[in-house]
């Protein structure tokens, strides 16, 4: 598959998980009254759920599913560059509310594209190779 259809599919799924990350954190803010950390932590893993699934299978599908590559490998690199995903895009988060005082809506809006960049870069390089 050519890197550039990749990227389309990546960036398709990517936004279905930012609707799925924007809902879930606004009705835990919103109609829930948590606060913005716990719906963030709580939006990313319901969309990491998504996210794999469709990596896995439409993303990045493997031509060979051999035992280097298999389902439980790629779960475990997958949770790894969701972790370094996550953390950029958490760091990024309380820089941009707890010292630049941003809109906390808005700040969530923003680390979606620090959280997608790392997420594919890894998942392309490590997960799914």
């Amino acid at each position: 598959m050519k890197e550039s259809v990749r990227i389309i599919r990546f960036a398709i799924i990517g936004t279905l998980n930012a609707l799925i990350a924007a809902f879930v954190v606004w009705l835990l803010m919103h109609i829930e009254g948590e606060s913005y950390i716990i719906a963030n932590i709580c939006a990313y893993i319901v969309a990491q759920i998504h996210n794999f699934i469709w990596c896995k299978y439409w993303i990045f599908p493997l031509e060979t599913d051999d035992k280097k590559n298999s389902i439980w490998h790629q779960m475990l690199f997958f949770i790894g560059a969701f972790a370094l995903a996550y953390s950029a895009q958490f760091l990024f988060l309380l820089m941009l509310v707890e010292l630049l005082h941003c809109n906390e809506y808005l700040a969530q809006f923003l680390g979606l594209f620090i959280y997608g960049a790392v997420n594919f870069i890894c998942n392309r390089r490590l997960t799914f190779r």
